[in-house]
């Protein structure tokens, strides 16, 4: 495992970012004047997204950059919390979903992997805690035991039924959030378009990081990671090289003003894990990176290697004091 000090941020090319991360490019030479770059801001899934794709010809870029938006709508309407009129919305209202669309039974089947290989550690269905920790919240107070237990009592997520026909609660009051996973697919899903439609070279910004190819400098994709504790510091950049790279931080959604409670929930306690401040997994799938920041956040510290072996994925994370560690590889040579 490395550690490391941060950089300074006024030595990188800072964008906007998801998730405590931002977007770094290197100073290099080799541009390329035969490729067009596009760049198109969106809002979906409760975030600012952010594509940047290059194509030789300038049309069929906004041409991709238009169909990777519709992909993104897509997503958006089938797991939106924010929708009323969501596939999501609509499964939590009634405890079932007839004839569900192919993006949400993808993400659905991709959590269900996750949470039988991490035995629970990921488990969409914490929404009645978050839910409760939100309520006291506004009244200005942390759950009681009761009400964690009784929020604890509806999640689990082999109370779900999940075929091509249907998805169906098992268990009453039941609810699915799919916040620590959704972006990641839309990363994903963004990028498997980008492809069909010829691009080459991009970065898709969706709250999680998908890289195709090179940068706009002729060089690798990469990335750097925020410290949770002053968002003015950059830990370490880490190289894509194709892959994806997603982050998880308790300074997003807070309960408590220490931070020790925050919207990432371990299922088996009702709670937030209490070692680490930020994980940043590398991988080659963004969905799977999304899903692994919060197994990694629930193992800790000194369980994170061999989980990272066992998934064959890169980590970095941050302790509750602000020291940072990553797995053998993660970091550029």
């Amino acid at each position: 495992m490395k550690k490391g000090t941060p950089m300074k941020r006024r030595n990188l090319l800072i964008a906007s970012l998801g998730l405590g991360s931002a977007l770094l490019t290197r100073a290099a030479a080799a541009n390329r004047p035969d490729l067009q770059w596009r760049t198109r801001p969106l809002l979906a899934l409760g975030t600012t997204v952010r594509l940047r794709a290059a194509h030789v010809d300038a049309a069929q870029a906004d041409r991709a950059l238009h169909a990777a938006a519709a992909t993104l709508q897509a997503v958006e309407a089938s797991m939106s919390l924010y929708r009323e009129d969501s596939e999501l919305s609509r499964l939590n209202r009634t405890g079932w979903l007839h004839a569900p669309s192919a993006h949400l039974l993808n993400v659905m089947r991709e959590a269900r992997l996750v949470s039988q290989r991490s035995g629970g550690a990921f488990d969409v269905t914490v929404q009645p805690l978050w839910s409760a920790y939100e309520r006291a919240r506004q009244a200005g107070r942390l759950p009681t035991d009761a009400e964690r237990i009784d929020a604890q009592a509806r999640t689990g997520w082999q109370q779900v039924q999940l075929d091509r026909e249907r998805i169906r609660f098992l268990r009453s009051g039941m609810a699915v959030t799919l916040n620590g996973i959704a972006q990641g697919y839309a990363a994903d899903a963004v990028r498997a378009t980008l492809q069909a439609h010829g691009v080459e070279h991009a970065l898709i910004d969706a709250g999680e990081f998908g890289a195709i190819g090179r940068n706009d400098r002729g060089q690798p994709w990469n990335v750097g990671v925020e410290d949770p504790h002053d968002s003015s510091r950059v830990l370490a950049a880490l190289a894509l090289n194709g892959r994806a790279l997603a982050t998880s931080a308790d300074n997003r959604s807070i309960f408590s003003a220490d931070r020790r409670h925050h919207h990432i929930i371990d299922p088996s306690t009702g709670d937030s894990p209490p070692e680490l401040s930020s994980v940043t997994v590398v991988a080659a799938s963004a969905m799977r990176a999304d899903a692994l920041t919060k197994v990694m956040f629930m193992a800790g510290p000194g369980r994170i290697p061999a989980l990272a072996r066992q998934w064959d994925v890169g980590v970095l994370w941050v302790d509750k004091q602000g020291q940072w560690e990553a797995t053998p590889g993660l970091l550029p040579a």
